[in-house]
């Protein structure tokens, strides 16, 4: 019988080999195992159809024009990117980044999302203000760029993180990586599991998980699922070791990764606009 450490609480677990991604029994795999998974079994036509409701764009695209970028976004990209530098930045919402970036004298950020909605109201936000940000409508899980093109590149706001399936989410940084040119810098942000404020909520759905009992939605123990009035709102919620093995996988080399509020004190507006959340410094060698 091992003792196993999982969002900060110690649960028991008969466990028969060392976790595949951190070489050493622990959760990250365990409940995989127990629960029997089939890949795929969140739709990803009901995650993207969120993105697309009018609500929600109108909520990316409020924050786009009260938040623009965060102290610690912007602390960290123009420490890593020059402005002359040809960035990729997935899952724009409505170009929160990318116009704050353009403010700062970036004239080379191709802003994408595989929202239609999203870049529709990109453009209109970047006419208004009379901002030349290229904009396009792109799958991170299948990017159709050449080989090597980009400098840098971002994705923001946990973006990484709402493709659903594991598979998704290490074919998305897989393409990235393609897409990059050696070198370059590739920042994103995700939630921490075990940094999470709601360790109650974590605890007792490692037991629904244990009992077989989780939604028939989700795929891996992380992931969640609300249905809400514009439609299925998914996230994956990983934690440092689950993240660490899914880079080496993809090729990136680790540089750091903190969470936000370790950066700096933000603004009472951004804290509520969104939770504290981790970014991650990767880069391509």
């Amino acid at each position: 019988m091992t003792l196993i450490k999982d969002t900060g609480l110690l649960y028991s677990m008969q466990l028969g080999r060392n976790c595949s991604s951190c070489n050493r029994e622990c959760s990250c795999q365990v409940l995989p195992r127990i629960a029997h998974l089939m890949p795929a079994l969140m739709d990803s036509e009901k995650v993207k159809a969120y993105f697309e409701a009018d609500n929600v764009v109108a909520h990316y695209a409020d924050a786009a024009a009260r938040l623009g970028l965060w102290v610690s976004e912007e602390k960290i990209l123009t420490r890593l990117f020059k402005t002359d530098e040809s960035i990729l930045e997935l899952g724009c919402g409505v170009g929160r980044i990318a116009i704050g970036l353009h403010e700062l004298g970036y004239r080379n950020v191709l802003a994408t999302d595989y929202s239609r909605p999203m870049i529709q109201r990109t453009r209109s936000l970047a006419k208004l203000l009379e901002y030349a940000i290229p904009t396009q409508v792109a799958d991170a899980r299948a990017l159709k760029f050449e080989d090597e093109v980009f400098d840098g590149a971002i994705f923001g706001f946990n973006g990484l993180m709402q493709i659903p399936s594991e598979a998704g989410r290490i074919r998305a940084l897989c393409e990235i990586y393609r897409v990059l040119r050696p070198g370059a810098w590739f920042v994103f942000t995700t939630h921490d599991r075990e940094r999470s404020p709601y360790q109650e909520f974590w605890q007792a759905e490692y037991k629904r998980w244990v009992a077989k009992e989780q939604s028939p939605d989700l795929e891996c123990f992380g992931d969640r699922a609300e249905q809400t009035k514009d439609g299925l709102h998914f996230m994956h919620v990983p934690t440092v070791e689950e993240m660490k093995a899914q880079l080496t996988e993809a090729g990136f080399r680790l540089e750091a990764t903190v969470m936000r509020s370790e950066l700096g004190e933000e603004p009472a507006e951004v804290k509520h606009f969104s939770d504290d959340c981790r970014f991650w410094v990767v880069q391509k060698l």
